[in-house]
């Protein structure tokens, strides 16, 4: 790992290097030479050569009287040890001697591409859930860890290199990570809701879990953490804990089933009732808007009655003064008075005209209010009013969903057929049937169902 050469003054030139296979801290001597066998171990030569690969860094460290203090060499780097790269060196040696004097250093080379892998078990330990404090449940686990240098500066505060120890280091590590995980797994149950029975199951969580307060804890070690991979958690399936933790949890999820499915049997006997009463409320306002249209159609067809009688009164009176006025010339004169007859004409074609409009009106405004009341009845599904001077239609009551709904009249059942809600396998009823028949086989509906005629296009006869 060294190489000699003669300087002119006579010391030994040297050429500082780590050949090591796997280290993490390694101290540079002189070849031939054992720890403390000399004072001239840490004799460095001024121009020896210095060879430091990539990812190590070589740390020279000068003992003053005023403290330690270090040169930090990173690689790769192949040259001759000059002050120009070595800011504390510079300090120390002078350049009278020309380079020829010896300077006391001790050199440690870091390895900061190397990771250091360290496996762990714990034990069997007692977890609690927090719903049963009186059921422990023997646990044990298991892993790894690497980590590695990743800050050689803060490494070299940490630690003191000349007595740096590989082995207590590891052992140090393992000893914290044993007691964060075993820590960390005691209370995941109360502090993140994970079920004891659930823990072999949840291994990337809890992973997530621990790693964090595992990283703070490198922090005093000088380490960063690479990986952390908690392997296996083993529950002792054999212990009284397990068996009696397991029994009570499955009484409590038997019955909390069973409070489920019971609200779930009340809130569908709940929504059963609101819509059974939703439907009843949609009849009762049907029947009573189609009484409504009735007693309206009722009331407008009396006051036009009454209005026609009053126009009839008044026809006959203006008749009688008429015939009465046209004759006789006053002072019981038995002849005709021309004045009279024409006002008296005047006044009865004024009368004609008057009445014979009056009734023009009302028969319109009875048309359309009766034409207003049916199309409101058809949209609401109520049962329009038979027109005027015709037989009382039949009415059907239709069967849906296990729901009596109507009753409706043809024209309006020619209308759910034709939107597709009445088809051939609806049932219906109506007064003096039988029973509940599809209304396909009812004659009079078996027409709603039937293919268009081809050819329809003619213009129908007027309306009676």
């Amino acid at each position: 790992m060294a190489l000699f050469g003669r300087g002119k003054s006579g010391g030994m030139m040297n050429v500082i290097r780590c050949d090591e296979p796997e280290y993490l801290i390694w101290k540079w001597r002189p070849e031939g030479q054992e720890v403390n066998s000399t004072s001239r171990e840490n004799a460095i030569r001024y121009n020896s050569s210095l060879r430091v690969k990539d990812g190590e860094v070589a740390v020279f460290v000068y003992k003053q009287k005023d403290g330690t203090m270090q040169d930090f060499i990173y690689g790769p780097y192949d040259e001759t040890i000059k002050t120009a790269n070595f800011p504390v060196l510079s300090s120390i040696v002078g350049m009278a001697f020309g380079g020829e004097s010896p300077f006391q250093a001790e050199i440690y080379f870091i390895n900061l591409a190397g990771v250091v892998k360290i496996n762990f078990g714990i034990p069997y330990f007692d977890v609690f859930d927090p719903r049963f404090l009186d059921f422990g449940v023997p646990m044990s686990a298991g892993g790894s860890i690497t980590f590695s240098i990743d800050d050689p500066q803060k490494f070299i505060k940490a630690h003191r290199l000349i007595n740096f120890s590989l082995d207590d280091l590891k052992q140090q590590v393992k000893d914290a990570i044993v007691r964060r995980v075993k820590s960390e797994i005691t209370n995941v149950p109360e502090k993140h809701q994970i079920p004891v029975l659930q823990i072999e199951r949840r291994l990337d969580d809890i992973n997530d879990i621990v790693k964090p307060r595992i990283e703070a804890d490198f922090e005093d070690f000088a380490v960063k953490l690479r990986r952390l991979d908690i392997s296996r958690i083993d529950v002792d399936k054999s212990s009284t804990g397990y068996h009696e933790l397991r029994e009570v949890t499955a009484q409590q999820q038997t019955r909390t089933i069973n409070a489920q499915t019971d609200v779930n049997v009340k809130n569908l006997h709940d929504t059963q009732a609101i819509n059974a009463k939703n439907m009843e409320e949609t009849l009762r306002i049907q029947r009573e808007e189609a009484q409504r249209a009735q007693r309206l159609q009722t009331e407008t067809q009396f006051i036009g009655a009454h209005a026609l009688n009053r126009q009839s009164d008044v026809m006959q009176t203006a008749a009688q003064n008429l015939g009465g006025g046209g004759f006789g010339g006053g002072s019981g004169s038995s002849g005709i008075n021309p004045a009279q007859f024409m006002t008296g004409m005047a006044v009865g074609g004024a009368l004609g005209g008057q009445m014979a409009g009056m009734v023009n009106t009302m028969g319109q405004q009875m048309n359309n209010q009766w034409q207003q009341a049916a199309a409101q009845n058809m949209a609401g599904g109520a049962i329009p009013p038979p027109m005027p001077g015709a037989a009382p239609a039949v009415q059907y009551m239709v069967a849906v969903n296990g729901q009596q709904l109507g009753p409706y009249t043809l024209d309006q059942l020619r209308v759910m057929a034709q939107q597709g809600q009445l088809t051939a396998a609806t049932f219906v009823w109506a007064q003096g049937m039988p029973a509940w028949t599809p209304a396909g086989q009812v004659a009079e509906l078996a027409i709603l169902f039937a293919p268009p005629i081809p050819g329809g296009g003619a213009t129908p006869p007027p309306m009676p």
